[in-house]
């Protein structure tokens, strides 16, 4: 697997986590989902993101 095709994984996870935990444990979570959103957005402008470095320290390429 590759290091963007592991990052849309764990981005879309990590949303659809968070808007379950926004609709049956507190809106606050909801905050997440939108850091997970801007965190895609300024990758996309910038071509850099935390969370690859993490993944390809975990072995993707």
């Amino acid at each position: 697997m590759t290091v963007e095709r592991g990052l849309r994984l764990l981005a879309g996870a990590f949303i659809l986590i968070s808007l379950g935990l926004g609709h049956w444990v507190t809106p606050y979570w909801y905050l997440f989902t939108a850091f997970v959103g801007l965190n895609l957005f300024q990758s996309g402008l910038t071509n850099w993101c935390p969370a690859m470095m993490f993944l390809k320290k975990l072995g993707l390429q």
